[in-house]
């Protein structure tokens, strides 16, 4: 079964607006995924490495 790269970072983003971190192991998604985040207001760690990419939602104080 194939699967959209497109369709794996939507499910990725779902996790981060639940709160959830995420993993990306290519750069195509990590970068659909920041482009999205840009837009929205979820503060959000990425920590990028040799391997991959973490998205790390912040806590917000409040």
């Amino acid at each position: 079964m194939i699967i959209s790269r497109k369709h794996l970072a939507k499910a990725k983003l779902e996790k981060i607006k639940k709160g959830y971190s995420a993993y990306a192991e290519t750069e195509e998604v990590a970068q659909w995924i920041e482009k999205e985040l840009a837009t929205m207001d979820i503060p959000v760690h990425i920590d990028r490495t040799p391997h991959g990419y973490w998205f790390i939602p912040e806590k917000q104080e409040g």
